[in-house]
């Protein structure tokens, strides 16, 4: 059987994002943050910090409306975000004062871990693998549109 490399480097990259959002789910329950969890930070994560329209969202997440109105729906009875209308039937999304701070609590604790990943392996080098990591991530990229 052959042996890849881009598989190995899928499961790393696969482990190493659940790892990071775990560690971001307790450290901001901890802080009292309430319900969060790995996928609803993946959702909070590509979100703008200005306004966000729910097209967009479902777009850049490769969901359904329907699945970015439940998960909406959600965090503005959590209370991270708000929705206000806007032009036609769109609404506005917009991060409210608490999901604000949730953001920048989340902010924090990977500067936190960007330190202690620093003095492991050097700056350098994480600066290094997030530029091999974004080539790839490219090279991949320029593979799905040529099949």
């Amino acid at each position: 059987m052959v042996e890849s490399l881009s598989l190995q480097l899928v499961f790393a990259s696969s482990s190493l994002h659940e790892q990071m959002t775990a560690y971001l789910t307790r450290a901001l329950t901890r802080d009292g943050f309430v319900s969060v969890t790995p996928p609803m930070l993946n959702f909070l994560s590509i979100l703008e910090c200005g306004v966000n329209y729910a097209s967009d969202i479902a777009r850049n997440l490769g969901v359904s409306r329907q699945m970015v109105a439940k998960t909406l729906k959600e965090l503005c009875h959590l209370g991270y975000l708000e929705q206000i209308d806007g032009k036609g039937r769109q609404k506005m999304i917009r991060f409210t004062e608490q999901g604000e701070h949730l953001i920048s609590a989340a902010r924090q604790y990977l500067v936190q871990l960007d330190e202690v990943i620093g003095q492991t392996l050097g700056d350098d080098a994480l600066a290094g693998m997030i530029d091999a990591m974004q080539t790839v991530n490219g090279l991949a990229q320029a593979q799905a549109q040529e099949t």
